[in-house]
């Protein structure tokens, strides 16, 4: 999936925050390049280094490009509909009062503080009448309807296997820090980030009242707690394989796993009705609670559960609970200042009813030509990719038949949803902004429920128009496309030229997600999106033959001195980035701007097909958030998605003339081929 980045500075135009060029809409990348540095040596920063140079990371960001850019603009968009909501009203459970009365809330920083934690009350009677396990697994239940998930993570999702059904599945969780080695790696960076969790968690429990001394007792206890749910849970890398993280258990036998939990009391509470089983991704963490929660003394469970609610809404309680969370959290993101308040809000009210504010961001902003634009693109590439497997040398005949079925049944989703989905029954007003909070989770966690023993919705979107951003959902089989995705931030969709947009979308949009339904995990589930291993064996090892090529590869990067990329946790998006690549290419080398080779802006078509999809990764990351994402995600550092797969293709070696002896040549051999 290509990363989303979360909010961002006003700024119009991609190639510079001071110039637009509307005098030249076609010379997309003249502000951007480097002259001084050769693209056949470092692509990513000849196709983006002036625009780093001229664009340094503001201060409240942890990265800065173009995704940023994009999301400021719809930010801007998303600010001015909420003013205009607040200003209309409208009448109770329509989008203006939804939207008008949440942002009239949350803005209103007088009442927020003056109202303190008043709306958790009912949470902390709660957690402060524990006295034993079953209550502490009861109150768990309780956090869990309004989305406080503590001590494991559980959602509902497709069955793996089936995925006509909806299922009910449970996974490892319960951590403060981001990932389990978080709590193991004994580097300087990541011991001090131990410590100032401990800090941070004792800040938040004197905040609430605590003296010193039981609130630092508290944190330790906390930590160890965590520690012991770290060292049963798995790796990054390890979560990628389905198989492995799939076992279907009735609720009756989850008492085999943790025989001091009461599932089924525990799975009615939170309202799953409707199944007879749940699907377990890590029995080996499940099985490790027991002996957590018995080691655990019964005031660090209710500190830790404290501690989880009161994160959770730290953005909506008074400013020095928000504060202290931006604090710690600059670890990882290496943010110098707190955005405004005003996007902040933005932020939560898209993750309260972003859908309901996408419908009114679609009927203003977006343009039904681009969309249809796009879905030519989109069978253009899937028709690449099935000429491409079909003339694949190391696939056999009849695994290449069921490859081109499931091709054939993606669907595709681009703009926004046929179906929107119904926000009348959220209760939200003017009364508070924590309590809005509360209810839009509460709906959220209730809709999601609903779904489990109903036929599945497969029309349904999890992701707003206004959201740069794309994905491909492997139950589903389906590839989708925001309104968003498509925009080049100062200019407009008529202006861009067909070189640029089937690097831009075509390859690193389009070509990317479309390719996840045959990477490392996506190729293991069939055309109906159930994991069911629909290839020869022979044909397996020849895919897992080429992929540890991509992984050594990436392996290779070192992004940060002693920081390397993690190639096995990265692989899928790395292939996907690769393959989109080369089915752009190949549906470009069919469109009438390849075969004109008009020269625009002294490039040649291929060159701004290459620079369009560098464009798509123009990003400068501060080194605490590199670092940090290095660690936890599956998606390689924007540099590296430019120059790990361009460098083993041929078409970009004839575009610029590379040869040996240049930094970005690799040898014939050594070149990795998949699809």
């Amino acid at each position: 999936m290509k990363k989303i980045y979360l909010f961002g500075l006003i700024c119009f135009s991609i190639l510079s925050c001071n110039t637009k060029t509307a005098e030249n809409p076609k010379d997309v990348f003249a502000s951007n390049i480097d002259a001084t540095v050769k693209p056949v040596d470092d692509f990513f920063l000849y196709a983006h280094g002036k625009w780093i140079k001229d664009n340094p990371i503001p201060p409240e960001e942890s990265s800065w490009g173009i995704g940023n850019v994009v999301y400021n603009e719809n930010q801007r968009r998303l600010r001015l509909i909420s003013e205009a909501a607040a200003q209309e009203g409208g009448a109770k459970g329509s989008a203006a009062q939804m939207i008008g009365d949440f942002w009239t809330t949350a803005m209103d920083s007088t009442q927020i503080e003056n109202q303190g934690t008043s709306y958790l009350n009912s949470y902390f009677k709660e957690i402060n009448a524990i006295t034993n396990i079953p209550s502490f697994i009861n109150c768990i239940a309780d956090l869990d309807k309004i989305r406080v998930k503590a001590l494991f993570s559980s959602l509902e999702d497709l069955d793996d296997k089936n995925s006509d059904e909806m299922s009910f599945k449970l996974n490892q969780g319960g951590l403060g820090l981001p990932e389990r080695d978080y709590y193991f790696n004994k580097d300087s960076s990541t011991t001090n980030i131990r410590k100032a969790y401990a800090v941070h968690i004792s800040k938040i429990e004197m905040l609430l009242g605590k003296d010193s001394v039981s609130a630092i007792k508290s944190a330790e206890g906390i930590l160890t707690m965590e520690t012991k749910l770290a060292g049963a849970s798995r790796s990054v890398a390890d979560l990628r394989d389905p198989y492995s993280n799939y076992h279907k258990i009735s609720i009756a036998d989850l008492r085999k796993l943790s025989s001091s939990i009461d599932w089924k009391s525990l799975l009615t509470n939170i309202g799953v009705t409707h199944v007879d089983s749940v699907i377990v991704g890590q029995p080996e963490f499940f099985r490790s609670l027991d002996a957590v929660l018995k080691s655990t003394p019964i005031t660090i469970l209710k500190d830790y559960l404290t501690y989880q609610l009161v994160n959770s809404f730290a953005g909506a309680l008074p400013e020095k609970y928000g504060e202290e969370s931006f604090h710690f959290n600059q670890l990882f993101s290496g943010a110098k200042e707190r955005k405004p308040r005003w996007k902040r809000v933005i932020g939560a009210e898209e993750g309260a009813m972003g859908e309901l504010l996408g419908q009114l961001y679609v009927k203003k902003y977006f343009n039904e030509t681009a969309k249809q634009r796009y879905e030519r693109m989109a069978e253009e590439i899937r028709t690449a990719y099935k000429e491409r497997i079909q003339k694949l040398p190391w696939m056999s005949d009849s695994t290449k038949q069921k490859a081109i079925l499931k091709l054939e049944a993606i669907n595709k989703k681009i703009g926004y949803p046929d179906k929107w989905k119904d926000f009348s029954g959220m209760q939200i007003s003017k009364e508070s902004y924590v309590q809005n909070l509360i209810n839009a989770n509460t709906w959220w966690e209730r809709y999601n429920l609903n779904k489990l023993g109903k036929p599945v919705d497969k029309s349904e979107w999890t992701m707003y128009p206004q959201t740069y951003n794309a994905y491909y959902d492997p139950d589903r089989n389906e590839m989708v496309f925001p309104a968003a995705a498509f925009i080049v931030p100062g200019f407009e969709d008529k202006d861009l030229d067909d070189a640029t947009m089937y690097g831009y979308v075509g390859a690193s949009t389009i070509g990317h997600e479309i390719t996840h339904g045959f990477d490392d995990q996506g190729r293991l589930y069939d055309a109906r999106g159930n994991l069911h291993n629909w290839w020869t064996k022979n044909d397996s090892a020849e895919f897992v033959k080429r992929t540890t090529q991509i992984i050594k590869q990436f392996n290779e990067f070192e992004p940060l001195p002693g920081v390397h990329i993690n190639g096995k946790a990265t692989q899928g998006e790395n292939i996907a980035d690769l393959g989109g690549l080369e089915l752009g290419i190949q549906a470009f080398k069919k469109s009438e701007a390849y075969k004109k080779n008009e020269i625009i802006g002294g490039l040649t078509p291929m060159q701004r097909f290459f620079m369009g999809y560098a464009l798509s990764w123009l990003y400068e990351t501060r080194p605490e958030s590199l670092k940090y994402l290095i660690m936890v995600d599956v998606h390689s550092p924007e540099k590296y998605r430019v120059i790990g797969p361009l460098s083993n293709l041929e078409e970009f070696y004839s575009a610029f003339n590379v040869k040996p002896g240049d930094k970005m040549y690799r040898a014939d051999s050594v070149r990795v081929r998949i699809w």
